[in-house]
């Protein structure tokens, strides 16, 4: 019982725990203000120019059925500004080399056709001396 508690220990308090814990507050946190953001300013902007904050009220009725396709369509909006935020952070933090991170993909070992980093200069496989790919942004 003692090996269990002591190993619980370990990964209850190790590292990557506290890790992903603080990267999902954080990233909740971040999505929260992406959506403030796309519902109170992008959002604002469409009422603007179309006459509607939004387009939840968007609907149509098919045998009876209401299809809110408007509501669909403001999600989609929230997303789609969501996913352009964190990809323009990511590549800031990549350009300033403020961000701990890994190869960006992987290619395959000319030698023994196993994938291996992109920046990889000897593959992990075969142990073939390999020439890291290097990006255009660095």
């Amino acid at each position: 019982m003692r090996t269990f508690w002591k190993d619980f220990k370990s990964f209850a308090l190790g590292g990557n725990m506290f890790d992903l814990a603080l990267g999902f507050i954080i990233g909740t946190a971040f999505a929260a203000l992406v959506e403030s953001l796309a519902s109170n300013v992008i959002m604002q902007f469409v009422a603007a120019l179309f006459g509607k904050p939004d387009f939840s009220n968007l609907s149509l009725t098919v045998n009876g059925a209401e299809i809110k396709y408007g509501a669909f369509l403001t999600d989609l909006v929230s997303f789609l500004l969501l996913a352009v935020v964190l990809f323009a952070l990511v590549r800031i933090l990549i350009r300033y080399k403020m961000g701990n991170f890994k190869a960006q993909g992987t290619v395959e070992c000319e030698y023994c056709k196993e994938f291996v980093a992109v920046d990889a200069t000897k593959c992990k496989w075969c142990t073939a001396d390999l020439v890291p790919v290097v990006r255009d942004d660095e």
